[in-house]
């Protein structure tokens, strides 16, 4: 994928389709889009978005291993301000750049408010990314929020700087915190060294304690129900209850995502013949999730709304970390409740 064309084949086109645009549709992704700009006649952006016969993406791509900046998003920034779309992404099919005009109405920001890459997504990303899908495709509402993302975006990268190597102001603000007496420069040093051992020791603990929860060693939950692989389900007899280890699994998940707001021991499974259900305080009107996994060949994670209840497919436990936005939404409700 070293040509723009391959990129755009083999990543850009699929990942426009997964966000629910018809990429055959010349009305709805229109491709080399063309307008003339003051004096520049005839210049081109690979695609742009239509929603309601509007433009509302533009998108301009490179290919997959160029280092993306804006020197390679010229006529991006020259359409942003003469077309009415107010959200552009500059791409190489693996990292995806999303500006508006948070700074300036009506001129394309230099910075990005928000970063998708292939390489390395975060599980926040999915959330993110369902906001410029077709069906949930809301200019005002993601204008509104990319001020928000942009500015995480940058405190999270200053802050990623700092942690790898204190500035001398972090220092000073930390030193100024714990130490008492005149701040000299060998006490700078020394805290410096001090500093960047405390952070990886405090990231190393937050990590250790998130996977601690999500096994929880040592107080697993009462199940009730003799445990099995998936395979001893074709063995079962009608009307007995087994508890897979791949309920167990996912259940685990879900409180560890849960952790984040209560506490573990809260978060308790019950299995049922059709579903396991992950419950808030081990009552069965708190329905956490619901976990379909009693079929050989699909898999589904329901989340709830009230009593609305909306189901996933997922194709590994992993997928599970998708749904933490829903999850704790899903626990705000039950505690105002």
């Amino acid at each position: 994928m070293l040509t723009e064309e391959a990129a755009k084949t083999a990543l850009v086109m699929p990942f426009l389709q997964a966000l629910g645009y018809d990429v055959f549709n010349p009305s709805e992704v229109i491709p080399e889009f063309t307008a003339d700009v003051g004096t520049k006649k005839g210049e081109k952006v690979d695609y742009a978005i239509c929603l309601g016969g509007k433009v509302a993406m533009l998108v301009e791509c490179k290919p997959a291993g160029v280092a993306l900046d804006l020197n390679h998003g010229n006529q991006l920034y020259r359409y942003f301000s003469v077309t009415e779309g107010r959200v552009a992404v500059l791409t190489n099919g693996v990292v995806y750049k999303f500006y508006s005009d948070i700074d300036q109405p009506n001129k394309m920001d230099d910075r990005p408010f928000f970063t998708f890459s292939l390489d390395e997504m975060r599980r926040s990303d999915p959330a993110t990314l369902e906001r410029f899908t077709k069906a949930a495709f809301d200019v005002d509402r993601i204008v509104e929020e990319a001020e928000k993302l942009k500015t995480q975006s940058l405190l999270r990268e200053e802050l990623r700087k700092e942690f790898a190597a204190p500035s001398e102001d972090f220092v000073r603000l930390m030193a100024g915190k714990v130490h008492q007496g005149k701040l000299t420069a060998a006490v700078k040093d020394r805290f410096q060294a001090h500093l960047v051992i405390a952070i990886a020791d405090l990231v190393r603990d937050m990590v250790t304690e998130r996977l601690t929860s999500a096994l929880n060693v040592s107080s697993p939950p009462p199940v009730p129900t003799a445990t099995a692989s998936a395979a001893a389900l074709d063995d079962a007899g009608d009307g007995q209850i087994i508890t897979t280890e791949d309920e167990i699994a996912g259940y685990r998940i879900v409180q560890a995502i849960c952790s984040r707001v209560v506490a573990p021991k809260r978060i308790a499974m019950r299995d049922q013949r059709s579903y396991c259900a992950v419950l808030l305080d081990d009552n069965n009107r708190k329905s956490v999730v619901r976990l379909y996994f009693n079929s050989r060949t699909t898999r589904y994670v329901a989340t709830f709304v009230g009593r609305d209840e909306e189901r996933s497919l997922i194709t590994d436990l992993t997928d599970i970390y998708q749904l933490e936005p829903k999850i704790l939404a899903r626990l705000a409700e039950l505690e105002s409740s």
